[in-house]
């Protein structure tokens, strides 16, 4: 887990906006209106809030800068030395002090003019102590700018630091430069290093993560080192030396065996023996790269002395020296051939010696009293092999012989031989011929010395056609055959008596249609097609007559339920009695009789508190009352939702708080 995030250190603003920002603050936040005729304590009160008030917030924006910036003796020794390297120690603890220094100041220069506001005697002396008193918090203020400035820088920088966790397992590569170490971390981690064909690609470190065994392990790339004094060393390089001296990890120290590299074998062993103190207590590998372009049997014997050299020294880092394997190991980014076999050792041995340094502790003493591994002794010679029983041995030989009988699918058949895009399928496979050994055959174009579309009718289009006719004239014979009778053989009087049948059949079909129909799909008979009187009232009551019940309310229903003619206006009587409306003139114009009419039937409306049957009231009071209450409890959710975001808004683009009161016409920059 990392314990550093500098990623969450807030942004140190200019000096410049530093005091626009506490300014603006202290006018928004305090009041600001002061008049002459007020007491002169009251006067005192308001200029000393705001000098307290600007004080307040100095004092937290630079508290907020000096406790988010790390101290360098508080945190890990790796990111102490790494801050060091980067931007001088020295540097960076005379920026905070200075920041640290602006805030003692401002809290005297606040402290002594309160005091001095306490035996203001005006107005105008009040205000002149509190714009002097802003003002010399401002000049302090200014007077850090560089400082400000200067942590800024540094804290954008160490934003981009890689993370990584000093405390969890490490693998750490370094070598000369361009030997292949950024290309061996992009082989077996998800990191993206750039790489180039030339020296100090690399200029900081680089994490990535891999998995082995189930655990996470973090690779660091270093940038390439020089086989020059510690003095002479670039920043560049000495991020290589601070991780390699505070890191607990395995090394991969990097060597060029082909010399592409630039520097021959002789300068890589120099830097070897330069830096091997920075390998005590962590496990070493030595790894020759670009084997494809030179092989560690072809070397000299001189270099392949100087090899097995630095192997000897690496395997004083083993715990058990007796066991070279995963000491040197060769191999080729380029082709990949032996990548994973260096991921592996490299991760394995970490893994020994990080369980052996545990297993040292005192820690694993309270372990091991808590727990007990039982290894069970064999009772005698006899060989007890395991039991399978016989079920499932036969079931898997069924298994098999399936697997090998079963069919294989297109699906299958293109899986095999190279997927889609690649296999394509023969379609040929499945004809139905006399002969198998036809399915391959090509389709000639010339047969016996003559062409085979000779052998295609031109004409077939339209011989098509003429079948297609002579079909459906064919199917209109049929539909016109399904009659048993054919009118053509009867005579006059018969085909009268063959219309009538017809007829009657038709309507017994419409009959039983209706029958089966209910009540609520059965079709109303318009009076224009009953013309033979057939649905009539009377017609009903005399069938229900005949079957003995009473047919008058089934009547009156039907009547009710009927459309009458269009309902006629008749003459409003208003008040006055039946006998004016009859002495009416016949001629008066139908507009006026119109204006003076009302309908027979009028929707009546009712009053809210009238008690509807259905309605759960026992009586209008109650009724009332349960409106008054509902009307109440909702007067509180209308009011919060007069405005919601679906309502169209048009937003101030002048609020007042910012606009009204705060300052007259004029330019900032005088404060």
């Amino acid at each position: 887990m990392v314990q550093y995030n500098f990623k969450k250190i807030t942004v140190v603003p200019t000096r410049n906006d530093f005091i626009d920002i506490i300014l603006s603050r202290t006018q928004r936040q305090t009041p600001t209106v002061v008049h002459k005729g007020y007491s002169i304590s009251r006067i005192r009160q308001f200029y000393m809030r705001k000098v307290k008030y600007t004080q307040q917030n100095f004092h937290e924006k630079l508290s907020t800068i000096i406790e988010e910036f790390p101290r360098l003796d508080d945190i890990h020794p790796f990111y102490g030395d790494l801050l060091h390297v980067l931007y001088n120690k020295d540097h960076y603890k005379l920026a905070l002090g200075q920041i640290n220094t602006a805030r003692n100041l401002i809290g005297k220069i606040a402290k002594d003019y309160v005091k001095l506001l306490k035996y203001g005697d005006s107005l105008y002396r009040c205000k002149s102590l509190k714009v002097a008193a802003l003002g010399r918090m401002c000049t302090v203020i200014k007077r850090v700018g560089p400082s400000l400035a200067y942590l800024e820088q540094i804290r954008q920088h160490m934003a981009r630091l890689p993370s990584i966790d000093p405390n969890t397992r490490t693998v750490l590569i370094c070598g000369c430069p361009n030997v292949g170490k950024s290309s061996f971390i992009n082989k077996i981690t998800r990191a993206d290093v750039d790489v180039q064909p030339y020296a100090f690609t690399t200029k900081s470190l680089f994490v990535g993560h891999t998995d082995y065994k189930y655990l996470r392990y973090q690779v660091i790339d270093t940038p390439g080192i020089l086989d020059r004094p510690f003095e002479d060393r670039n920043i560049i390089e000495m991020c290589s030396i601070t991780a390699l001296a505070h890191l607990r990890a395995a090394v991969l120290f990097f060597l060029d065996i082909s010399g592409s590299c630039g520097y021959s074998i002789v300068e890589q062993a120099a830097l070897f023996q330069s830096i091997k103190s920075l390998f005590m207590n962590k496990p070493l590998i030595i790894v020759c790269n670009k084997t494809d372009l030179q092989p560690l049997d072809g070397l000299s014997e001189e270099d392949m002395k100087l090899v097995m050299d630095m192997k000897t020294e690496a395997m004083k880092t083993l715990i058990d020296p007796t066991n070279d394997v995963g000491v040197l190991l060769t191999m080729s980014t380029l082709t990949d051939e032996g990548v994973i076999a260096v991921k592996n050792a490299a991760c394995e041995r970490l893994l020994n010696q990080r369980v052996e340094q545990k297993m040292k502790s005192k820690k694993i003493n309270d372990c091991l009293n808590r727990f007990h591994v039982a290894m069970p002794k064999p009772r005698d010679q006899k060989e007890r092999p395991p039991c399978i029983p016989q079920a499932v041995l036969e079931a898997k030989a069924r298994k098999e012989v399936e697997k090998e009988n079963n069919r294989k699918l297109e699906r299958d058949l293109e899986n095999d031989n190279g997927g889609a895009g690649v296999y394509s399928a023969n379609l040929r496979k499945h004809y139905i011929l006399a002969n198998e050994e036809w399915k391959e055959d090509v389709l000639p174009e010339i047969l016996d010395g003559h062409n085979v579309y000779d052998f295609v009718d031109p004409d077939i289009l339209q011989r098509l056609e003429e079948l297609e006719r002579e079909e459906g004239l064919r199917q209109d014979e049929e539909e016109n055959e399904n009659f048993d009778v054919g009118g053509e053989e009867l005579t006059p009087g018969e085909q009268e008596a063959l219309v009538e049948i017809r007829k009657k059949k038709s309507l017994l079909i419409q009959q039983h249609r209706i029958k089966k129909s209910t009540a609520e799909s059965r079709p109303t008979v318009p009076r224009k097609f009953d013309k033979d009187k057939k649905f009539t009232s009377g017609r009903m009551g005399r069938q229900l007559s005949a079957l003995g019940l009473d047919p008058t309310m089934a009547i009156d229903r039907a009547r009710s339920r009927s459309r009458g003619r269009k309902r006629e206006r008749f003459v409003d009587r208003g008040d006055n009695d039946g006998h004016d409306a009859m002495d009416m003139d016949v001629d008066q114009p139908k507009k006026k009789l119109r204006m003076m009419s009302r309908p027979l039937s009028r929707s009546r409306s009712r009053p809210p508190s009238e008690v509807v049957p259905g309605d759960g009231f026992k009586d209008s009071a109650q009724k009332v009352k349960a409106l008054k209450l509902a009307k109440k409890s909702v007067k509180k959710r209308n009011k919060d939702a007069r405005r919601g975001e679906a309502d169209r808004v048009i937003p101030s683009l002048k609020p007042k708080h910012l606009f009204s009161g705060k300052r007259s016409i004029g330019k900032t920059s005088r404060r």
